[in-house]
């Protein structure tokens, strides 16, 4: 059997070169695409998370690991797609109207990957008429808004009001996150949920998915 470890330390590390080389050589080894997500790249997705919780890495060094997580997916995301192997979950996210700040966001999404989920990611400055055709389209499990400034905190009481008006709000999960947002304002608002950090949130998300499949 192929070896895993080098391609763990290199999401690890935050090479995406090495990732992406390893993790065509496991393939080419015949290795299962699931077996390289679910035994491998997931693991090394909850050691970057841990690694932060820890403050041992910051910032920079989730961004790194994220990439080195795409720069893998990018290889392995036709094959399952071919297989009709099924994501932990979907999630749509982005930044919401009137915001322009996506680092955040982009870490998230990234960790979400890493952590299984197909992630559709609608960028910044997203109205919520564009949350709500994303919803229609992608029939998303999740959607994460996120805001960075104080200003635009209360486009997602909107957007979340706006899913409710669409008659929509119910078809989803919604977790928002920020650096200004706060678990209270969450309840305020009627999200379902708030993620501290990307680690956080990943755990969020997963704990909702495991709800809506045991319901």
């Amino acid at each position: 059997m192929a070896d895993l470890k080098k391609l763990h330390q290199a999401i690890v590390d935050g090479n995406a070169t090495l990732s992406a080389a390893e993790t065509a050589r496991v393939l080419e080894a015949g290795l299962d695409p699931i077996t390289i997500i679910e035994g491998t790249m997931i693991p090394a997705m909850d050691e970057v998370g841990r690694l932060f919780e820890c403050q041992d890495y910051f910032v920079p060094e989730l961004l790194l690991s994220g990439r080195a997580m795409k720069a893998a997916m990018l290889l392995l995301r036709p094959l399952l797609a071919k297989s009709g192997a099924k994501p932990a979950g979907h999630v749509v996210i982005g930044t919401v109207k009137g915001d322009l700040h996506d680092i955040g966001k982009n870490l998230v999404g990234s960790m979400l990957e890493g952590g299984g989920f197909d992630v559709t990611d609608l960028g910044t400055d997203v109205s919520p008429d564009r949350f709500i055709d994303a919803i229609q389209e992608k029939a998303p499990d999740i959607v994460c808004l996120s805001a960075l400034l104080t200003v635009t905190m209360p486009a997602m009481k909107t957007t979340i009001e706006a899913f409710a008006h669409a008659g929509i709000r119910n078809k989803v999960k919604v977790l928002i996150g920020g650096a200004p947002v706060t678990q209270q304002y969450a309840q305020e608002i009627g999200a379902d949920g708030y993620g501290e950090n990307a680690n956080a949130a990943v755990a969020l998300a997963r704990e909702l998915r495991k709800g809506a499949l045991r319901a």
